[in-house]
């Protein structure tokens, strides 16, 4: 019990702590950004050298060493102070496939530094246009050649690649017509960027609903060390997928933050905001819809903590990773709506900076795994039903 009590009181430590390097940025920080398509690098410098960034490394690389449900408190307070986590929360969970499956000689050249802010590995090059999320299907290939991988196809919807040293990139090794599984052939590569563009890297930017820095990437005979393996050849589909879980995990904290900034923006507009001389939160038709989405956000965080302390563990948990992300999406979604339609007109003033939040919050229903997988999954995995697709 000292111990739960413990983790509970630390964990209550990072979210101030957390919630105080926010304060010192600001709402207006965040849309400044936007306006300039720009990337908070002073935002992710301090957010690094205070070591929130490498909470999941472990201490003999420089990082804290602690869990999932740590990170997940991080990135939920950082939403939750209006803040935008997509400009740096790929570090945490990209890191963990090179944690668990990098040579000894990988992990002691880049997690110190991925941990100081020396390097940073934001990017998870997986997604092509013409397969989405039907990953096996991918068309990107990696040749050896000698001691080296040569490198053809396309990415889409990359983020921070520009703002990245380092990518983790999933190319077929082995075409797909000779694997006796679709999931075997597939490879995981660690790619210098700043090397490879210009090489044979050519990096476009997509303009998009937010500023999340999404690029598409066209490769063209770039040749790589074959040293650049991550784990073994043909078995890169579970190097990713490892990933995933965590990803999931974090991205539904993030929604959690989202859905609880909506939540305290509604409910003290709606105390403060005076109508027909009195405050509209007085009246059941305005407080009620915002009690309702408090208690779905709620009780979308605890799915995410029950998802998270498994993971910490050990233990499978990819339905309540995928749970916890549809949950939580859909819960702050909710409450984004509750308070657009709380604030009425000012809602859609860029100052009230509810706007920018509320398209934020919208991506985390497609990305980075659509609700109807999330589905699929359950009902085929958890509810032994007949694969759908």
């Amino acid at each position: 019990m000292a111990s739960h009590q413990q983790t509970d009181n630390d964990i209550a430590e990072i979210r101030a702590a957390v919630r105080q390097l926010c304060d010192k940025f600001g709402e207006d920080y965040w849309l400044q950004m936007e306006r300039e398509d720009g990337y908070p690098a002073e935002f992710v410098s301090e957010l690094t050298s205070s070591g929130y960034l490498g909470v999941l490394i472990p201490e003999q690389f420089g990082g804290a060493g602690l869990g999932v449900l740590e990170a997940s408190a991080v990135m939920e307070e950082i939403c939750r102070s209006g803040a935008h986590a997509g400009v740096c929360h790929a570090q945490m969970y990209v890191m963990g496939s090179v944690l668990r499956h990098g040579s000894d000689e990988q992990k002691s050249r880049y997690l110190p530094k991925i941990a100081s802010g020396e390097l940073r590995l934001q990017s998870f090059g997986v997604t092509e246009p013409t397969t989405g999320t039907d990953t096996t299907s991918l068309k990107t290939t990696a040749k050896k050649v000698g001691d080296q991988y040569i490198i053809n196809g396309q990415k889409v919807w990359i983020s921070r690649i520009q703002h990245s040293d380092l990518m983790l990139l999933l190319a077929r090794t082995t075409d797909k017509s000779e694997v006796a599984k679709k999931t075997d052939g597939l490879s995981t590569f660690i790619i210098d960027v700043k090397a490879a563009e210009g090489n044979g890297l050519t990096i476009r930017p997509i303009e998009s609903m937010i500023n999340h820095h999404s690029c598409e990437l066209f490769f063209d005979d770039l040749a790589i060390p074959a040293e650049n393996l991550l784990g073994q050849e043909g078995k890169g589909f579970k190097v990713i997928l490892d990933g995933m879980n965590a990803e999931r995990i974090l991205i539904a904290a993030e929604c959690v933050g989202d859905g609880r900034y909506f939540i305290d923006k509604a409910s003290a507009y709606a105390s403060d905001r005076v109508v027909f001389d009195r405050p509209i939160g007085a009246n059941q038709g305005v407080q009620f819809p915002i009690a309702r989405a408090y208690t779905q956000v709620e009780a979308a965080g605890l799915m995410v903590e029950k998802a998270a302390k498994m993971f910490d563990a050990g233990l499978p948990c990819g339905a309540e990773a995928n749970m916890a992300k549809m949950l939580a999406s859909e819960a702050s979604w909710s409450a984004g709506d509750v308070c657009m339609q709380t604030h009425g007109g000012f809602a859609f003033a860029k100052e009230y900076h509810i706007e920018r939040k509320f398209r934020e919050t919208r991506l985390y229903q497609i990305a980075p795994v659509s609700t109807n997988l999330i589905l699929s999954y359950v009902a085929e995995h958890v509810l032994d039903m007949p694969r759908s697709y």
